[in-house]
């Protein structure tokens, strides 16, 4: 079994990670001053951003220099970030849109002031998302609200900016936020799991479509978090779990790997490392290639042989 080369899940506010380079576009530097796409004065676009992952994300492209545009329904919130990044940015290089991501009308006017203000847009991060639960015979108003907002709320930002970022003539890219949940499908929220999984469908074709196209200078990644403390997985409490995240920390994360042409994108925490990560997603793929039952992981009759997998797995990376 071949894993890379990655690290053991430090923060990213310590020493950085090593990767390994699923697709890199040509001419793409990694250095931070030389980088075409995330650099002082292009334009970032945010969905999402009043709080949370999105917030830090906000902040820190406007550390960078970038314009930045947030977009999200939480209208107070919105304009409470738009002050701290005005005060970074100054008004002219900072838009505050109030957006529903699954109103399409509404999707097409923050890019009509995007692109009307500023002309372009570098960095397209969708992330806006909520976490109803719905299982997978109850709840179909919650299911239809996370399908709406995670699934076609990606759809509808990418069939409204993707057309004009093809012809711009600087780099660009596109970072849609996924889930673990989408990958190896724990028990517990069958809707959240199965909207992160066809955002993960998603991005991978949009990647591929991006690269077959010809002259196309936008690239495509599958930003996947860890364990992060935000709102959503918050529970109400305002102090962060030992093992759990910053979202600066994952957003510091996710700018590095993007920056070296990373597409997915799998964030490690402080409980789980990149090759217990690795290790589940194999195993859950190896759910299909060997016909064994669904979410064999917590299948009463394969508990044991999926913990003894995990022990031998990491026992053969300490050699």
């Amino acid at each position: 079994m071949v894993f890379s080369d990655r690290s053991r899940g430090a923060s990213p506010l310590r020493p950085g990670f090593n990767s390994v380079t699923s697709y890199k576009p040509e001419g793409l530097s990694v250095a931070d001053h030389l980088h075409p796409v995330i650099n002082a004065g292009r334009v970032a676009v945010i969905t999402g951003a009043a709080s949370g992952i999105g917030k830090a994300a906000a902040l820190e492209f406007a550390k960078i220099g970038m314009k930045v545009a947030i977009a999200d329904v939480n209208h107070e919130r919105l304009n409470e970030l738009a002050a701290e990044l005005i005060q970074t940015l100054g008004e002219t290089n900072v838009i505050a849109q109030p957006t529903d991501v699954s109103k399409l009308d509404e999707v097409v006017r923050l890019r009509d002031r995007v692109y009307e203000a500023w002309g372009e847009v570098a960095v397209l991060m969708n992330n806006a998302g909520v976490g109803d639960r719905g299982t997978s015979w109850a709840g179909i108003d919650k299911w239809k609200k996370v399908f709406d907002v995670n699934l076609f709320g990606i759809v509808n930002v990418q069939q409204t900016f993707v057309p004009s970022m093809l012809h711009q003539e600087n780099q660009a890219l596109i970072v849609n936020t996924g889930s673990k949940q989408g990958i190896t499908n724990p028990p517990g929220n069958a809707a959240y799991n199965a909207s992160k999984a066809a955002v993960k469908s998603l991005t991978e074709g949009l990647a591929y479509e991006l690269r077959e196209t010809p002259n196309s200078n936008v690239t495509a990644h599958l930003f996947v978090p860890g364990w992060t403390h935000t709102g959503m997985t918050s529970s109400g409490s305002s102090e962060k779990p030992p093992g759990a995240w910053s979202a600066q920390e994952t957003v510091l994360y996710m700018l590095e790997h993007v920056r070296k042409g990373d597409f997915y994108i799998i964030c490690p925490d402080n409980e789980t490392r990149n090759e217990i990560d690795q290790l589940r997603i194999m195993w859950a793929a190896s759910d299909v290639a060997e016909g064994r039952p669904a979410l064999s992981r917590w299948h009463r009759d394969y508990k044991a042989l999926f913990s003894e997998y995990m022990r031998e797995g990491l026992e053969s990376l300490e050699r």
